[in-house]
């Protein structure tokens, strides 16, 4: 018992020496993470590109470019369509502050102007109050806006030359292990595979999930539904929470612009669709690279928050689960090979004598040795032909057949 007890402190020390070293190091060990995952999603562009012909460094290059026009492009239409929406958004959610004083006013309250009043000015209040601080958090982000731009930049360079050189620099990193860099070598293939099947099944989940509920607030006439279902769409590389937050924020907005029937009706398809990523989608599509039980991914996302806020929270799942692939592979005994001449050992479950429906067969009577000093007993005569008799011989059942009499 104590020696498991030690074992326990020991491996809780190690994971908490790992998790401080990483939120000092956050600023370089989260943009690499991010630069693995877009290289997962990323590589299948590229392999095919490379198997059309083109060069690595070209088809990096197209690769990148194409990833950079599509990410410039929806940023675009979100700033395009939200110019355009926001002025009506601001008139409904007036309309709706309207009605919503008027049944305080004549509803079961019955509140009075006054009081009404009251809480507005409350409120305002406390805005005010909340100013300085605010202002704080502006100034403090700029530090951050500098934070994030060379988070970006380095983002952008690790991935570039994973796509271009990735198979290199692997091969390099496995040097530095020696004898044990066949291990280390199936450990990271199972993790890359890993970590492919994760991030493209989550990108098709979360493609599922923006284009039916853009679809359902562009059809309920919700102002800013694109950058809705965006904000969704990248909700959603967060599990659990991410669809929580961002569908809860659609559900106020069509709370505020078409009144609380419309909010229950997208609540309502929310938790639907929602329900059928759960049982049907994500098994199905996910289900290859992780298995994780959901108390499980809450501590996770709870542990990746703490180190490293919301960008900890989005890559702290794909990498547990990376780890938790890697790891057996890693530590997993390789049988030795069998020397030259002895048979292999039978495979597991299989009986370890003859096979069925064979004979067994007799063992060869002892030669005794001569004695020493004796003389050797003279060979046998062989018959003519008895050579080529035994060499054109079929063999019999369970006889062994040695390479010269094969060829």
């Amino acid at each position: 018992m104590a020696a498991w007890s030690w074992r326990l402190l020991l491996l809780c020390g190690m994971v908490y020496l790992i998790a401080w070293i990483i939120g000092r190091i956050s600023i370089v060990v989260l943009p690499v993470a991010i630069a693995f995952l877009l290289t997962a999603l990323l590589y299948p562009l590229t392999k095919r590109l490379r198997d059309a012909g083109l060069r690595p460094i070209y088809a990096t290059w197209i690769t990148m470019l194409l990833g950079l026009a599509v990410i410039v492009g929806v940023g675009f239409l979100i700033g395009n369509r939200a110019n355009e929406e926001f002025p009506r958004l601001v008139e409904q959610l007036q309309r709706t502050a309207a009605e919503a004083q008027h049944w305080l006013l004549n509803g079961p309250l019955q509140l009075k102007q006054a009081q009404i009043t009251h809480i507005v000015d409350e409120i305002g209040k406390q805005l005010t109050e909340q100013r300085n601080e605010i202002v704080n958090t502006v100034l403090t982000g700029a530090t951050a806006v500098l934070e994030a731009l060379a988070s970006f930049v380095l983002v952008v360079f690790v991935t570039f030359f994973l796509l271009k050189d990735g198979d290199k620099i692997w091969a390099w990193f496995l040097k530095a292990f020696g004898d044990a860099a066949p291990r280390v070598d199936r450990a990271g293939r199972a993790a890359w595979v890993t970590i492919c099947h994760y991030v493209q099944g989550t990108v098709a989940i979360a493609a599922i999930h923006g284009i039916v509920m853009g679809t359902v607030l562009a059809v309920m006439g919700v102002p800013l539904w694109v950058p809705l279902a965006v904000l969704i769409f990248l909700g959603s590389f967060i599990p659990i929470i991410g669809i929580v937050v961002t569908g809860g924020l659609a559900t106020l907005v069509t709370l505020g612009a078409q009144g609380w029937i419309s909010a229950l009706v997208f609540l309502a398809i929310l938790v639907v669709e929602q329900q059928l990523e759960n049982h049907l989608f994500q098994p199905q599509i996910v289900g290859r690279a992780i298995d994780f039980h959901p108390l499980a991914v809450i501590l996770v996302l709870a542990v990746g928050g703490v180190i490293a806020g919301i960008p900890g929270a989005a890559v702290a799942v794909p990498l547990t689960a990376v780890l938790y692939r890697a790891l057996p592979e890693l530590f997993r005994a390789e049988r030795p090979a069998p020397p030259p001449g002895v048979p292999a050992a039978a495979p597991a479950g299989s009986p370890a004598g003859p096979s069925a429906g064979t004979a067994p067969t007799p063992a060869a009577p002892a030669t005794p040795s001569p004695e020493p000093g004796a003389p050797a007993e003279p060979a046998p005569p062989r018959e003519p032909g008895g050579d080529q008799g035994a060499a054109n011989r079929e063999p019999e059942s369970g006889e062994a057949v040695s390479p010269q009499r094969k060829g």
